[in-house]
């Protein structure tokens, strides 16, 4: 029996940049607005929290944002947050603080998905060994080093597993090497799956277009992963969410309303 109680999408920024950034070879041109979402899962065991996010920091401070974003380097550019995005802030609307964050699963090590871990430095992160592994050896340009340079309680992953009853992690790489995806079985509603960065927009899902960055140019290993979610989704009668889908994200329920 899951032991999920609530689940909150939280948009923790948005990003303007070309389409093909998430649509392999397709789009060319044409700007997209994202969301950089987070979810937070509260269940009878603990407080998951599912991505973390950008460092504040490095978008903020002028030196910071010199650094890492860099037009020439880094010609995708900054992401839009404000200080009401950050994960703190949310939390303290439910009354909580990052103390209270139990576990983090990060599904990659991107900048956009690891680099709040500053912001939750005590729980417990689990991420792929494969994912680590690539993103110290800098496998793509959005690995961010000192994102995941901390002192953390990695908790190092390899097989799919229940993080708890009801929350399962799923192997997804072709993004990156190590990606991982998020099967959350709710108290009442259908079961909700997070593919995370394995399929960016719903687009993504249904024409099975790989994301536009991949781990050494593996579009068949995306491909696989994007087809996996889709009959994971039919074998348990699943939603499967995409990621940075923005007219997505707006159907669903806003932040502090949640999924039951």
């Amino acid at each position: 029996m899951t032991q999920v109680k609530k689940l909150w999408p939280l948009l923790t920024a948005t990003h303007r940049y070309d389409k093909t950034i998430s649509t392999y070879n397709r789009g060319h041109g044409v700007q997209i607005e994202a969301p950089i979402l987070a979810y937070l899962i509260e269940t009878s065991h603990g407080r998951i929290l599912y991505d973390v996010g950008c460092d504040y920091a490095k978008i903020n401070d002028p030196v910071q944002r010199a650094r890492w974003y860099d037009p020439v380097e880094f010609p995708m550019g900054a992401p839009q947050m404000s200080e009401d995005q950050r994960l703190p802030a949310h939390f303290a609307r439910l009354g909580l603080t990052p103390a209270d964050i139990d576990l983090v699963f990060l599904g990659h090590l991107h900048f956009d998905h690891a680099g709040g871990l500053c912001e939750v430095c005590g729980a417990e992160v689990h991420v792929h060994g494969a994912e680590l592994e690539a993103a110290k050896a800098k496998a793509d340009d959005a690995y961010f080093a000192d994102d995941f340079a901390g002192d953390y309680r990695w908790k190092i992953q390899t097989d799919e597993y229940d993080l708890v009853p009801g929350v399962r992690a799923i192997n997804t790489p072709g993004h990156t090497a190590g990606h991982m995806s998020l099967l959350i079985e709710l108290p009442q509603g259908r079961p909700v799956i997070l593919a995370g960065d394995a399929a960016d927009l719903t687009e993504n899902i249904d024409d099975e277009i790989a994301p536009g960055t991949l781990w050494q140019a593996r579009e068949d290993l995306a491909v696989a992963s994007i087809r996996k979610l889709k009959a994971l989704a039919r074998e348990t009668d699943g939603e499967l969410w995409p990621n940075h889908d923005m007219a997505f994200w707006r159907g669903l329920k806003q932040f502090p309303e949640f999924h039951s």
